[in-house]
This record gives structure tokens, C-alpha cells and sequence, in this order.
């Protein structure tokens, strides 16, 4: 069962990183502030599907926009250890901003601190 309570911080998280207005359409948009007003749980097997794909909807736009960030801020350090360590004398210290996974690695780590 899906609370009212959950649906209000998916809705504040995604008006916060203005997700609700770029990804749903005024239908779902409609349709989930009418569920917030009138509904405390979810019964209804047929709403719920419907809940549970526009909130999938809005966490796949939440996780591309976290994952754009992330991968931002993960190649600006791994240049910056990259020059670093080709200072040092690694000079296969170029590829580190190229590999995808070490840049995303280091930016996870540096988003979520």
C-alpha cells in the first residue's frame, strides 16, 4: 500500500528539482494531487498501478538528473587527479577522465557528501 505521506515527499522532492512540471503531463499531474486530497492509503488496485507508474516516471528523472550531476562533477575530479598524477609520473593518468565508471564512482562520492 502506497501512504499518503510518501506520495507528499516524492511530489516535494520533485517540485524542489523541478521534475514535476518537466516529466508529467497535466493529467498525472492531476491525477496524483487529487489522490494527495482525497486519499490517506491506497485501496484501489487500478489507482495504485496508476500511482506507481507516475512515480516511476519521476524517479527515473530524479536518478538521469542525479547521475548527469554526478558524472559532471566525477570528470572534473578525475581531470584534476588525472594532471596530478601525470605530475607524479603516471602517464596513463589521461584515461582516467575517459573511464565512465571511475568518474561516476568519484562523483557519487563527491554528490553525496
Amino acid at each position: 500500500m502506497i501512504a499518503k505521506q510518501d506520495l507528499l515527499k516524492v511530489k516535494a522532492r520533485a517540485l524542489r528539482l523541478n521534475v514535476w512540471f518537466k516529466v508529467l503531463s497535466k493529467t498525472e499531474r492531476a491525477i496524483m494531487d487529487l489522490t494527495l486530497k482525497c486519499v490517506e492509503q491506497i485501496r484501489s488496485l487500478v489507482l495504485e498501478e496508476t500511482i506507481t507508474s507516475i512515480l516511476d516516471k519521476i524517479m527515473m528523472a530524479l536518478e538521469r538528473r542525479f547521475l548527469a550531476k554526478a558524472d559532471e562533477v566525477g570528470r572534473k575530479i578525475a581531470e584534476k587527479l588525472g594532471e596530478i598524477a601525470k605530475k607524479w609520473g603516471n602517464n596513463d593518468a589521461f584515461s582516467w577522465k575517459l573511464d565512465t565508471g571511475f568518474v561516476r564512482f568519484l562523483g557519487i562520492n563527491a554528490v553525496n557528501q
